[in-house]
């Protein structure tokens, strides 16, 4: 195990280096990734110019969902993002060399091309998150306290889930990444705001069946001591770290189920 650690910081070493020796271009990179959020925050303050209540919530409010949602995306992306790469993979056959090499396919995919630019999404959206806290009334409990470091932890396991389970569609659908978008990037921009502004069919199937609500809307319920307007138990807000981890158990059941099932480039 230590010996194939070591193995991966080189790998993940080799690929900071390698950013890092242009440093015109690494500094535009980290400045470009860094606004990246804040747009979206223009987006959310855009929407509280024609409304002062979203759902029922104040714009601080829905500010924090935002935060949390866009810090959790933007851990997974830093950490596992590159996964979506696996569809060059697969067509082209560049996945037989990945898989006789003695490490983890998962692993080698997700350190071989390593983006650490996207570090920069991560600051900046924890400044956004930091600066909600403060602009929010949260009556403060040990268990509040634990939930703001573990609210944004367990929306980047979800999302690291939704980034593997869809990637690995391409396994048996090639073309399959406007559909992995839909659900990585689609699920982080319906995570920004309340669910209850989503009715029908829609919010039914994203919310609850794909689990999309747990990632930043009941985490923030449970931050700022609101029921859930949909009717949900109290204790359905605190659930967000054992969705994540439902959802880590399907993403690898899948993956491993696309591993098994490949057959080199045109299967």
């Amino acid at each position: 195990m230590a010996e194939t650690l070591a193995i991966y910081r080189r790998i993940l070493g080799a690929q900071v280096r390698s950013f890092a020796s242009y440093r015109a271009s690494f500094a535009i990179d980290l400045m470009t990734n860094g606004l990246v959020p804040l747009t979206d925050v223009a987006a959310v303050a855009a929407v509280f110019h024609v409304t002062r209540t979203l759902g029922g919530f104040t714009a601080f409010e829905v500010l924090l969902m935002f935060a949390v949602s866009s810090t959790g995306f933007a851990l997974a992306d830093l950490a596992v993002g590159q996964i979506e790469r696996i569809r060059q993979y697969v067509r082209q056959g560049l996945l037989d060399a990945v898989l006789v090499r003695p490490l983890s396919v998962f692993g080698q995919l997700i350190t071989v091309d390593f983006q650490i630019r996207r570090l920069a999404r991560v600051v900046v959206s924890l400044g956004i998150y930091a600066f909600a806290l403060s602009h929010v009334d949260i009556t403060w409990s040990p268990g509040r306290l634990v939930l703001v470091g573990l609210a944004p932890v367990s929306a980047a396991v979800f999302f690291a889930a939704v980034f593997t389970a869809s990637a690995t569609v391409a396994f048996w659908w090639i073309d399959s990444g406007e559909f992995a978008n839909g659900f990585t990037y689609g699920g982080r921009d319906f995570t920004a705001y309340p669910v209850n502004v989503y009715s029908g069919l829609f919010r039914w199937l994203f919310a609850y069946s794909l689990g999309f609500a747990f990632v930043a809307y009941y985490p923030a319920l449970a931050l700022l001591g609101h029921p859930d307007p949909i009717g949900l138990p109290g204790w359905a807000v605190w659930t967000s770290p054992a969705v994540a981890l439902v959802a880590v158990a399907v993403a690898a059941g899948v993956w491993r189920l696309g591993v098994r099932q490949y057959r080199s480039t045109g299967s």
